[in-house]
């Protein structure tokens, strides 16, 4: 969409909603279903210091995945970036070390991950604030589309008091931004954004490669059936990664510069920013929670250069007990020698880095391993 044409069509809305916000406290915090990165990089590619050596049609149906727990077998999709969130490229597969529960696995599988993008747009469209987060998410998520590639599969979901499918799975981009762009006026103030995710999680199992969910939100919850503890629990057996974007910066920025945002209201929206980067880092995602419109350009890349510059790793567990039990995995980067990895800029200066990854699964119960 030309941002220009938003803009001049925004205008009066938001100086009505500006004056409506001054005169009133925040709205009260508050949804049908479907079918079925780090900042944006700005530096040069970092350097590693290593020894030189020796058509519209649904995707496929799966049953490999990024984790498989059916089978003796777990996958991860890993990136890794520096501290500045510049992708770190040309890692091979003695530059990893795979610990389940503390102790080395020994990698099976190595390489590049270069499948299209499977993604489901997750939008909060609920009438809280007055409708202006709603209004954020639906035109912050239209970011995105020019990062995708013609073979990424892409799917609309809205929720309010419930999740909402309004394009299916298509490569026909136009045919997703044309139903975002239908999105006119939310009709509830409930924001269950814990069933939401579940119920696109869920739906999302039978979907093969590697999946992900873009969660542009608040994060505050209203009154979903699922409890926190109960989303997380769930979110720990999915292979979905969860990338999100939060909504709410600013309008709670407006709202504390004018002392419109009250202690309980702000304690809310902290709290669901917390419990969204919680949702993204046990699944290998990120999350962004930009201030102004003009960060979204470069988060969207970043979540398109995030998918595209995976490494698939694959190891068979040393722990074969089928117990049913949540098995914590973590993924380093180390030297051919096994001594920590070190990345340098173009000067040579050192560089701290961060490693994405699930950061776990359930081990399948019964059956395998007895």
């Amino acid at each position: 969409m030309d941002f220009g044409l938003r803009f001049r069509f925004a205008a009066p809305l938001f100086a009505a909603f500006l004056v409506v916000l001054s005169l009133l406290p925040l709205a009260a915090q508050a949804p049908p279903g479907p079918q079925g990165t780090p900042p944006a990089q700005s530096a040069p590619t970092p350097s590693i210091q290593q020894p030189q050596g020796p058509a519209k049609q649904k995707p496929p149906q799966e049953s490999g995945v990024t984790i498989s727990v059916e089978v003796p077998v777990v996958t991860l999709d890993v990136i890794a970036t520096t501290q500045h969130g510049d992708i770190i490229t040309g890692l091979k597969k003695e530059n990893f070390r795979v610990l389940e529960d503390g102790q080395p696995q020994t990698i099976t599988n190595f390489g590049p991950t270069d499948a299209p993008i499977t993604m489901v747009l997750l939008v909060e469209f609920s009438a809280r604030a007055y409708g202006w987060f709603a209004y954020e998410a639906k035109y912050w998520a239209d970011a995105l589309f020019p990062n995708l590639n013609q073979k990424d599969w892409i799917a609309l979901m809205t929720f309010d008091m419930r999740p909402r499918l309004e394009a299916d799975f298509t490569q026909n981009k136009d045919e997703v931004r044309q139903a975002l762009y239908r999105l006119y006026f939310p009709g509830f103030s409930e924001s269950n954004v814990f069933d939401a995710l579940l119920d696109t999680v869920d739906r999302l199992k039978g979907v093969k490669g590697k999946k992900s969910i873009l969660l542009l939100a608040t994060g505050v919850d209203t009154f979903s059936k699922h409890t926190l503890d109960q989303t997380i629990k769930q979110l720990r057996g999915t292979d979905v990664t969860i990338f999100v974007v939060g909504v709410d910066k600013p309008v709670t920025n407006y709202l504390e510069m004018h002392r419109s945002l009250g202690n309980m209201a702000r304690m809310d929206y902290l709290q669901a920013e917390n419990q969204m980067k919680t949702f993204a880092a046990m699944t290998g995602g990120f999350a962004w929670f930009p201030q102004f419109d003009g960060e979204l350009p470069g988060i969207m890349r970043q979540v398109a250069e995030f998918l595209r510059h995976q490494y698939s790793i694959t190891y068979t567990p040393s722990n074969t007990a089928a117990d049913g039990k949540y098995r914590k995995v973590k993924v380093e980067l180390v030297a051919p020698d096994g001594s920590p990895l070190t990345v340098t800029d173009q000067k040579g200066k050192k560089l701290k880095y961060v490693v994405y990854a699930r950061e776990g699964y359930t081990a399948p119960k019964g059956g395998v391993g007895d």
